[in-house]
């Protein structure tokens, strides 16, 4: 049976532009774990049997929501650069085994959690092994353990040769197959639909490849097609201007990655009637590019293709993001966490860049990690921003974030659900941390 919470004398603070930080307020949160009041102490009455929680002093905040994760690393650097009978050998004797399927379950939970004690209390997961995300989903879902609210995608995907086959994905090479692979996702159980439209970086073999054009308008167009009649969403890796405009036209609903834009490309973003909500949202992820694009290789151990591919990408990804901002397309924010270098802890460091990189400020990408990627997701009515009748998905903080992003590496409070965690822990990578310091 959950408890109920007073959260007494907080300062709360949501990304929307038109609402000011409120100061010492109260949030009653009920056993159902719903917010069921917010107000002034003075004008709220506790129940007897509500645990208070003095939070004087303390910012209060939606949980953040982190719209581009994979669970089956922790973001510890890894090379793909071994021959693909290696990897085949390893995934059909290893990973592909009773064994191995439960220690990448076990190290999955391990990565959620993670995230949630430093704060992430929604993640989009697109792409795993197993439907292993499926399975955690339900876990938490029937109340197995507290984690996480968890979208999930299962498998990529892809084509023949193409990003995240064959280990990854499951491969179609016409629409008819295209839409084959949607209904086996969902007959898993999906959340979304996740496609690689274009090669990327992590298995290019060639500079070049990691935008190479890999589906076309008529395949995208029919996955869209099979998961839209049944209201799912359809998020598309991409890394070229060209797979970007191939994907808008088939109707994704996001675009990850992105990459510089032209005028068709902004306009099919802004109106874009084969997508479910009627538009296409962006969502970069610069943890995942930078350090391989910019660190020295002596530091990031990649090969020269990798650099330069990451390179490429990176340099193509802030330019159209920075389209994105200029011109109201609808932005979220998401790390890639996993991927070398992408601890599940450190969404802020996102948020930091985006910060030094483009026009916006604090309040706005408070709002993008909260509000607006509750939006994106399709889950603005059930979590995001701190309002009665929503999920109370809290974070408390000792300093405010909209003063210093950094705050959010340091979260002192998470509550998911109504569920409270009130000494939250995060083991911290130190290899990654050390790279990171050094370039921040």
């Amino acid at each position: 049976m959950k408890t109920g919470y007073a959260l007494v004398n907080g300062h709360i603070i949501n990304g929307d532009q038109q609402r000011n930080m409120e100061k010492n307020m109260t949030i009653l949160v009920n056993e159902q774990g719903k917010i069921q009041a917010i107000g002034k102490s003075s004008e709220l009455t506790i129940p007897n049997h509500y645990e208070v929680i003095d939070l004087s002093g303390k910012y209060v905040m939606p949980g953040l929501i982190n719209a581009h994760v994979h669970l089956f690393a922790d973001g510890k650097p890894f090379s793909l650069s071994v021959s693909e009978g290696m990897l085949q050998f390893a995934y059909d004797r290893i990973l592909n085994t009773k064994f191995g399927k439960n220690v990448l379950k076990k190290r999955m939970k391990r990565n959620a959690l993670t995230a949630l004690h430093a704060g992430v209390t929604t993640m989009r997961s697109v792409g795993e092994f197993f439907y292993t995300d499926v399975k955690l989903r339900d876990e938490i879902n029937n109340g197995e353990f507290v984690g996480p609210n968890l979208l999930v995608s299962g498998f990529f995907l892809s084509v023949t040769g193409g990003h995240g086959a064959p280990f990854l994905a499951l491969v179609g090479d016409s629409p008819w197959e295209a839409r084959k692979n949607v209904r086996i996702n969902v007959k898993n159980g999906v959340d979304l639909i996740k496609i690689c439209v274009t090669g990327g970086v992590t298995d290019a073999k060639m500079v070049g490849e990691a935008g190479r054009l890999q589906m076309t308008v008529e395949e995208v167009a029919a996955i869209c097609d099979e998961a839209h009649k049944i209201g799912l969403r359809v998020a598309a890796h991409v890394e070229s201007t060209e797979g970007v405009r191939v994907a808008l036209k088939g109707g994704v609903d996001t675009i990850e990655h992105g990459s510089e834009m032209d005028d068709e490309i902004i306009s099919l973003f802004k109106n874009n009637p084969n997508a479910l909500n009627g538009y296409t949202a962006l969502i970069p992820t610069f943890l995942a590019a930078y350090p391989s694009a910019l660190l020295d290789t002596s530091v990031t151990k990649v090969s020269p293709t990798v650099k330069e591919n990451s390179r490429l990408v990176y340099t193509s990804m802030l330019k159209g993001a920075k389209q994105a901002i200029e011109n109201d397309i609808t932005i979220g924010l998401g790390t890639d966490a996993a991927m070398s270098y992408v601890t599940h802890y450190d969404m802020w460091r996102e948020m930091d860049y985006y910060i030094k990189q483009t026009s916006l400020n604090n309040k706005q990408l408070i709002d993008m990690v909260t509000r607006t990627n509750a939006k994106i997701l399709g889950i603005e009515d059930v979590t995001g921003t701190v309002d009665i009748g929503k999920q109370a998905d809290l974070i408390v903080l000792d300093q405010s974030p909209l003063e210093n992003i950094e705050a959010l590496s340091d979260v002192r409070m998470v509550m998911v659900k109504g569920n409270l965690i009130q000494t939250p822990s995060v083991t911290r990578i130190q290899e990654v941390d050390d790279v990171l310091n050094s370039v921040w």
